[in-house]
């Protein structure tokens, strides 16, 4: 999505923070993000991100403010659940105000293609099923 992420994260350790867990891939991914973008010299880019920087954050040295700061959870505790949750995540890119692909099946950051078609994607995806 343009804006946004969905996914669904199974743990095995029941101890573990999921809070934190996103926390922590959030802040590594906007290191990476900002990165890319000092690479392609997409200083317009940049400097928005840099506007976005709340006041006391910027007292703490912080210069970009990739993502806003949410965080929404739903805890999938029935394979009914998890499919519902599922199968909005690979029609939210056809549905509403997005239209990103006419087949919501070829949405190249969906897992959709994966369950649907068979395919391989580039990244590793265990399916539920086998958890």
């Amino acid at each position: 999505m343009p804006n946004h992420v969905h996914f669904i994260v199974y743990i095995e350790n029941p101890e573990l923070n999921l809070a934190k867990l996103v926390s922590n891939a959030k802040r590594f991914l906007a290191y990476e993000i900002v990165k890319r973008l000092r690479e392609q010299n997409e200083f317009p880019i940049l400097s928005l991100l840099q506007q976005g920087v709340p006041d006391y954050q910027q007292k703490k040295n912080k210069i970009h403010q990739v993502f806003i700061p949410s965080f929404n959870c739903k805890i999938c505790i029935t394979e009914e659940f998890l499919i519902q949750k599922l199968d909005y995540i690979h029609h939210n890119p056809v549905s509403g105000k997005w239209k990103l692909v006419d087949d919501y099946r070829l949405y190249e950051h969906s897992s959709a293609a994966f369950y649907e078609l068979g395919r391989e994607l580039p990244v590793q995806i265990t399916s539920y099923r086998n958890l």
